[in-house]
């Protein structure tokens, strides 16, 4: 399968590996051009790119940036891709990284927020997880145990690919609906960093309240305040 993926940090570069491993042939970009990504490309094999040529690469594209960064995107950049290529959002909103924005404050859903920007329905995937659980925790099926992902988002057959995907990567899908329950995967939620089996997330999904999202987002940003302050 031929991917583009816009964002060469943790999870993008994390992808890139896996999924160049897999023999998907991988295009990667970043803000700051091509030429930054010699590294990761010699080292993968993906193929490094412009943002524009990432949105165009094949047949899913992955938006994994910061929150802050999404609204820098070119205008636009959605605007000729086929409606049948897949678009993955991987963001998560923590304010102490990405400011304030007023919408997500107000209580629009974090990846209905992206979707309204880049003008495309968007799968909520890869958001709930470490980068290195990402790289090192996948298992073939039916293994006891077996790390899951909840994925959300419309259409469905956009849906039940990327279901196929993270399957693919070792992985347990869960089908967690519409993008509009995807609040329950946001950060800080039950399901959030906590590596669970199929029964756990499906558990966690349901275990979470829309009335607390507040509350979500200030536990996860305390934690997000401290692991920076403990890199300095």
């Amino acid at each position: 399968m031929k991917i583009g993926i816009i964002g060469a940090g943790l999870i993008g570069g994390t992808l890139a590996r896996r999924w160049t491993k897999l023999g998907h042939e991988v295009s990667i970009a970043n803000s700051r051009g091509p030429e930054t990504l010699r590294d990761l490309a010699k080292e993968t094999g993906a193929k490094a790119v412009t943002v524009q040529e990432a949105a165009q690469a094949g047949e899913v594209v992955v938006v994994t940036i910061t929150q802050k960064a999404v609204p820098d995107l070119p205008k636009g950049l959605f605007a000729n891709v086929p409606k049948d290529v897949v678009v993955i959002d991987t963001g998560n909103y923590y304010p102490v990284r990405d400011g304030s924005i007023p919408e997500l404050e107000a209580g629009t859903l974090e990846s209905e927020w992206v979707s309204k920007l880049l003008g495309r329905p968007v799968i909520k995937a890869f958001n709930n997880i470490f980068f290195q659980s990402l790289l090192d925790k996948g298992t073939p099926k039916g293994t006891p145990g077996r790390v899951a992902l909840p994925i959300a988002g419309d259409p469905p057959e956009h849906r039940a690919k990327v279901l196929k995907l993270v399957e693919e990567l070792g992985f347990d899908g869960i089908d967690a609906g519409s993008l509009s329950e995807s609040w329950r995967q946001q950060p800080g939620t039950p399901v959030y960093t906590q590596d669970f089996d199929a029964p756990g997330v499906k558990k966690a999904l349901a275990e979470a309240e829309r009335s607390r999202l507040p509350e979500y987002r200030q536990k996860a940003d305390k934690w997000l305040r401290d692991f920076l302050a403990s890199q300095k």
